[in-house]
């Protein structure tokens, strides 16, 4: 597979055909999260399975649809759904959406996801403003010919997730009655749930919150110079932290129970980010 400039433009130009909406916010959404795909105004849905080149989503809780409308005075690309390492896509698949998106305007990205809790201090329910991520695993989104048109070949992550961004977050995420912790996302490979040992290491190692996807998306973004606001939503404490087994029902409980004052929150993000 040749993933050049080409490669990504296919992709682009066939959601282009779609829309004559340009969007300048992108935002993933993560599992359970996709409520907030409803908020969009004169909205077009496309699946990913009909984009070329795009990678599909085949996991529960992930629509699968790129939504482009608008909201807040914005126009936003949101991906309702994303694709995983664990799903058997090389991290150069995985680099495609965030590549597609920018090649289709997106000037800022929000990116959100369902967390485990590695801090102690941190509660069920509390949403983590990600403002640095550790990935120890395997290859980066960015390996293999570099795409010059996107970005350099060794790009600077040192503030993939600015300040303001952050501080923003941080800001509406009160007003909106949300328990706003800062801190940083631990990018474990999955499917499986960490063990309890990892979660100990990951904790010493500076982890606040685990997860299974994020960090290639916020990679490939800083190299097209998107800067990200990353959320996690703590839906369990990690690996060995309870004496209980970590199921999805608990991911379920907690977002549904969070639902209406998250989406106001991303709905008033949306406007003033």
């Amino acid at each position: 597979m040749k993933y050049d400039l080409k490669f990504y433009e296919k992709a682009a130009d066939y959601i282009r055909s779609k829309t004559d909406l340009v969007p300048e916010l992108g935002i993933i959404l993560g599992t359970a999260l996709g409520a907030y795909a409803d908020l969009l105004e004169d909205a077009v849905s496309i699946d990913f399975s009909e984009i070329p080149n795009f990678p599909k989503a085949t996991v529960s809780g992930h629509a699968g649809k790129l939504i482009i409308g608008r909201l807040g005075g914005k126009t936003v690309a949101c991906m309702n759904g994303r694709v995983h390492r664990y799903e058997g896509y090389s991290y150069e698949k995985l680099a495609t959406p965030v590549r597609v998106l920018k090649l289709l305007g997106i000037k800022k990205l929000i990116v959100t996801n369902a967390a485990g809790a590695i801090n102690l201090d941190y509660h069920v329910g509390d949403i983590m403003i990600i403002k640095d991520h550790i990935k120890l695993f395997g290859d980066s989104p960015l390996r293999g010919r570099n795409t010059e048109e996107l970005g350099p070949r060794y790009p600077d992550v040192s503030n993939m997730y600015p300040k303001d961004l952050r501080d923003l977050a941080k800001v509406l995420g009160s007003k909106h009655g949300l328990s706003m912790q800062e801190g940083v996302y631990f990018f474990f490979p999955g499917p499986q749930f960490e063990t309890p040992a990892e979660i100990r290491v990951a904790r010493i190692l500076g982890g606040d919150a685990a997860g299974m996807s994020t960090a290639p998306e916020a990679l490939t973004a800083a190299h097209c110079g998107i800067p990200v606001l990353g959320l996690s939503v703590m839906v369990n404490m990690a690996a060995g932290i309870l004496e209980q087994p970590i199921t999805l029902e608990e991911m379920d409980d907690v977002t549904s129970m969070l639902k209406k004052p998250f989406l106001d929150f991303m709905a008033e993000l949306t406007e003033k980010i």
